[in-house]
């Protein structure tokens, strides 16, 4: 089983400057030269041996794509082990390339990605030998838990438990006191009623699910949320901080009487920090599930700030064309 803990070498690639990169991505050689029919694709991959496919959404100048190509798979065991198990099939969000889909349906890279909610790049899904989805991970992840997700699949793990149920059995997470989770002075304090369901609330919702000794936990409160712009727009919302292994006692948006970690739970939480919008009806609006730093913190920010979800609007369509906030 691959490392589920943060080598050292793995701590750097939680913080780096995530503005759009000056110069296009240069994919990895190995990639599959693919016509983008799916069908054809996995066909191939098990002819080969393989173990199924993996469908990359991504973006010419993404930096979280970037660390993806330069970080994770310049790691060789990751590299050799992902060519050896998967075809890697590459798609570009805003591209025009037709793409047949499993059920043999043609869209366009851009309708197909919105189509399967690729929401961040990179989005990775995972395509087993009879072309169901195993696993489906949106934006980057460091190579300690990217390695976990390539042996969830490869395994077949997918076939009997959840991915957090099996990083949860592999390396059970550690129990600390909520207190040691690191506060924000717009987190709102206990006990957690988060009903909207009956009355709608003024403003929209952001949960915080951390867990103690998460590094990646600590690098969202010492950078991103150190910074007074993201500040101020969480203060434009209501939020609470959430130990997402824990018994805290919770009444979710939808009315629900639970448990911080049954909600987790329930929500396929696998990551800290998840940050988990919702609006005034206490109705999903997005999540972030993967490393997240200050420039696309505040597109998502904005994004729920400017009430795009509310005129239909999915995170990728209004970034082509993104309206002012609700406040200005």
């Amino acid at each position: 089983m691959a490392p589920l803990h943060a080598a050292d070498d793995d701590f750097d690639t939680l913080s780096f400057d995530d503005a759009p990169l000056d110069e296009p991505l240069v994919y990895p050689d190995w990639f599959k030269l693919s016509f983008l029919n799916l069908g054809e694709d996995l066909q191939e991959s098990i002819q080969d041996g393989k173990r199924g496919l993996i469908v990359y959404f991504g973006q010419k100048h993404c930096p979280y794509c970037k660390m993806l190509m330069q970080v994770n798979f310049a790691k060789s065991d990751i590299a050799t082990y992902t060519r050896t198990h998967f075809d890697f099939v590459a798609t570009d969000i805003w591209g025009d390339r037709t793409v047949t889909d499993f059920s043999g349906a043609q869209l366009t890279e851009k309708e197909f990605a919105e189509q399967q909610q690729a929401t961040f790049t990179p989005t990775l899904l995972f395509y087993d030998g009879e072309g169901h989805e195993a696993l489906r991970l949106r934006g980057y992840y460091p190579p300690y838990r990217f390695r976990a997700a390539l042996e969830y699949v490869a395994d077949g793990h997918y076939k009997k438990e959840t991915f957090r149920d099996y990083l949860e059995r592999a390396d059970p997470p550690p129990r600390f006191e909520p207190d040691e989770l690191t506060p924000q002075p717009f987190f709102a304090a206990p006990p957690y009623a988060l009903d909207r369901s009956r009355i709608a609330a003024a403003r929209p919702l952001a949960v915080f699910f951390e867990q103690g000794d998460c590094h990646a936990c600590d690098v969202l409160h010492s950078g991103p949320l150190q910074n007074e712009v993201i500040v101020g727009q969480f203060s434009m919302l209501d939020a609470v901080q959430l130990d997402m292994w824990s018994d805290t006692r919770v009444v979710t948006p939808a009315g629900q009487r639970t448990t911080a970690r049954r909600w987790a739970d329930e929500l396929g939480l696998f990551y800290a920090p998840t940050l988990i919008f919702f609006d005034q009806r206490g109705q999903e609006i997005i999540r972030v599930d993967s490393v997240v730093n200050f420039y696309r913190l505040r597109s998502v920010l904005d994004y729920v700030l400017s009430g795009a979800h509310q005129r239909g609007q999915s995170f990728q369509r209004w970034r082509q064309n993104p309206m002012p906030r609700m406040d200005q």
